[in-house]
């Protein structure tokens, strides 16, 4: 057991948009941790009405009073969410080989820019390790004796990740198509329960009716059976659901808001194997993929065996 200490030497990927109380609060977190690198990257405004606010937000950066090497990436005209957020990132990691993100509704607790940095270097040549969520959406239950656990999701409320593993990522999701011909979510214990709803975000995002970037990211990891390490605490409060979020307009999601806590020491798993019981709980909370029950698949019957010796 280890005590937790972030490495300022971890660059910062600060993504915003036309949120100004938002970005200052998730901006107060990462002056209080003080990188010494801070990347921002901001989408343009969409009307010449939001131009008003997307200044407003840009102005915090006259704010980082302390020793920072500042990077940014401004656009002064609207990319929207799937080209903005994806454009952003590749810019980040273009530059660095890992590093840790932050978007304007993402509010960080303290120990969050510690426990990514330490594990960015801890599974730094690990390539089975793709990604480091500070979400943790298991509402109170500890899912291993250690400090975090491994998962197939890929949660992005706050999240640090490698060059590496973006490397794999692909917004146009060309691959989908095939793999979608050949079924190969079958193949996936954690997704396979919920595949319709999975499959159905995926195909929309294929055909751009959903203007996103995350179901990309959390395709490539699936495909490339990355695995996330997700704290047993949730490190992450998002704070940006309401009548202006561009996605997460339900302010009673059971998601919203969550408190966060604090993870001071490290316990690292000695097992890389997913916590498939995390999985599917964390997915039933989410009423956006609605689980597949179907009694006369062998997998889903294999899957419910499987969590009721847990």
């Amino acid at each position: 057991m280890n005590t937790l200490v972030y490495d300022k030497n971890t660059p910062v990927l600060f993504l915003i948009f036309n949120r100004p109380d938002n970005t200052a609060k998730v901006f107060e977190a990462i002056r209080s941790a003080k990188p010494k690198k801070l990347y921002v990257s901001a989408d343009g405004p969409r009307t010449e009405e939001e131009k008003t606010v997307c200044e407003q937000t840009r102005a915090i950066l006259k704010n980082i009073d302390w020793e920072c090497t500042v990077l940014t990436n401004l656009s002064e005209h609207n990319k929207g969410c799937r080209v903005a957020m994806s454009e952003g990132i590749s810019w980040f990691f273009k530059q660095e080989e890992e590093g840790i993100i932050l978007e304007d509704d993402c509010l960080p607790s303290a120990s969050f820019f510690a426990f990514c940095s330490t594990l960015l270097a801890h599974y730094r040549y690990d390539t089975r390790i793709t990604h480091i969520g500070g979400s943790n959406f298991q509402l109170g239950t500890k899912r291993s004796e250690a400090s975090y656990y491994f998962s197939n999701l890929t949660p992005v409320w706050g999240w640090a990740s490698w060059r590496r593993t973006w490397n794999n990522y692909d917004v146009d999701l060309k691959s989908f198509p095939s793999f979608k011909e050949q079924d190969l979510i079958n193949n996936c214990q954690s997704h396979f329960p919920f595949k319709e709803g999975w499959l159905n975000a995926l195909e929309k995002t294929y055909n751009g009716e959903i203007d996103t970037w995350d179901y990309q990211y959390a395709y490539a990891n699936l495909i490339n059976h990355g695995l996330s390490v997700i704290p047993n605490v949730n490190l992450i409060s998002n704070i940006g659901f309401g009548p202006n979020a561009t996605h997460t307009f339900d302010q009673n999601y059971v998601f919203a808001s969550l408190p966060t806590g604090e993870i001071n020491t490290i316990t690292h798993l000695r097992y890389v194997i997913p916590n498939v019981q995390a999985d599917v709980f964390t997915q039933e909370k989410e009423s956006y993929i609605p689980p597949r029950k179907n009694k006369l698949s062998r997998m889903w019957k294999n899957t419910k065996s499987f969590l009721k010796k847990r």
